[in-house]
């Protein structure tokens, strides 16, 4: 009987979405309402492995780091990648990570249908993966998690391949929206990277369900911006052209990155070991990095954090930006789930500090302050990684609360 009606529920809904906007606004609502309770479920399976890893869930984790023994950083994500790569191998169809590119591509070929289930072992690995260590983003994930949220959604309800591709978006821009108590960020991050288009058809629904999750995050953690920094003015348009070539050296270290993940990949697959044990030993090689560089593991906010507030030697940065390309690198081309808008953040908050650095020195005059330039080698690294200009510009504005 329960089935009886709940399939007369989904035909019903069908028909009235396909004559008009008032039930895609409802639905858009829905998926906003479960996408920001992904979020946040996500975020506190990645505080629970963390804990049961290195003994905190502090963002701030290479704090932590500094105060345990050699073989206590190198352990985690040693382990951690052992269990990574079984999970893989036995809950993942295509024996690999899934994340935003597979996102995309549902978007473009499968006309915004994704798979529900295989949506939430992914969220398995890529949160186990994170809380292990890895040195990937969580925003990735969390977006594939909300965009087949969409996906599903419209799959059981047999809509048309317009409206489930608005879905899709909608499910992404309430992730993104919720992840970065971003809500206009993560309206433009669906339209311009996961639909393509501006069309009022779908922006509204969009808007709809970033607006959503964002209430529902902020409900749960707070009204906080990710980051808190002292406001930053620019002191003189002579001091533009030192902006653009930081633009020039974040797109080249951005090709850089991308390069050293392929190149990372390709050895990965050369190696003459089981695809289970890769991620291993990835997570070994990382935990040794991480005894001379703790700040490459996780996330990384904790060291973006102290990078803006100007605590951090030349050297420093310059080594940290070094050593987590580097981590990055072997995360993901060994097989470790997750994202790289968060390496994306601390690469760019490294080189831009560092820059700010110089340039200071150079001309104390003009400068506007290094933590003005490490925000801006955040938001130059993360577009030119993501290439999505304008919605990353927004979620560096609504991360740091500084326009």
């Amino acid at each position: 009987m329960i089935r009886f009606s709940l399939s007369r529920f989904y035909v019903r809904i069908r028909r009235i979405t396909q004559s008009g906007h008032t039930a895609l606004s409802v639905l858009a609502f829905a998926v906003g309402v479960g996408a920001g309770g992904a979020v946040i479920l996500f975020r506190e399976t990645i505080a629970m492995v963390q804990t049961l890893s290195f003994g905190t869930s502090s963002e701030r984790l290479f704090v932590h780091l500094e105060t345990l023994h050699w073989w206590q950083i190198v352990a985690p994500p040693a382990i951690g990648g052992l269990i990574i790569g079984i999970l893989v191998k036995y809950l993942m169809p295509s024996n690999r990570p899934e994340g935003v590119a597979d996102v995309i591509e549902a978007a473009a070929l499968r006309g915004g249908r994704m798979s529900g289930l295989t949506a939430m072992k992914a969220a398995v690995v890529n949160a186990c993966s994170i809380g292990f260590g890895a040195s990937v983003g969580r925003e990735g994930p969390v977006v594939h998690s909300g965009a087949a949220l969409g996906g599903w959604l419209a799959a059981r309800l047999h809509l048309t391949r317009s409206v489930s591709r608005t879905l899709l978006g909608c499910g992404a821009a309430a992730a993104v929206a919720a992840s970065f108590n971003a809500p206009i960020a993560g309206a433009l991050f669906a339209s311009e990277v996961v639909i393509g288009h501006y069309a009022l058809s779908a922006f509204a629904p969009i808007v709809i369900a970033s607006v959503t999750g964002t209430a529902i995050s902020r409900f749960y953690f707070g009204d906080f911006p990710a980051f808190v920094i002292h406001e930053h003015v620019i002191e003189s348009f002579w001091e533009f052209p030192a902006f653009v070539g930081l633009g020039i050296l974040a797109g080249l270290t951005a090709m850089g990155f991308m390069k050293s993940i392929m190149m990372s990949r390709s050895i990965a697959q050369q190696l003459p070991i089981a695809d289970f044990l890769k991620p291993a030993l990835g997570g070994t090689l990382l935990g040794f990095v991480a005894i001379w560089y703790p700040q490459v593991l996780g996330i990384g906010y904790g060291v973006t954090e102290a990078a803006m507030m100007e605590p951090l030697t030349l050297f420093l940065l310059v080594s940290i930006c070094l050593a987590k390309i580097l981590a990055t690198a072997l995360s993901i081309g060994f097989g470790f789930g997750g994202g790289v808008f968060s390496p994306a953040l601390v690469i760019g908050a490294m080189l831009g500090g560092s820059y700010g650095m110089v340039f200071t020195g150079l001309f104390p005059d003009l400068s506007t302050g290094i933590g003005a330039y490490t925000i801006l080698g955040m938001g130059a690294m993360a577009a030119a990684m993501l290439g999505a200009p304008i919605s990353t510009a927004l979620i560096i504005f609504e991360m740091t609360g500084d326009y």
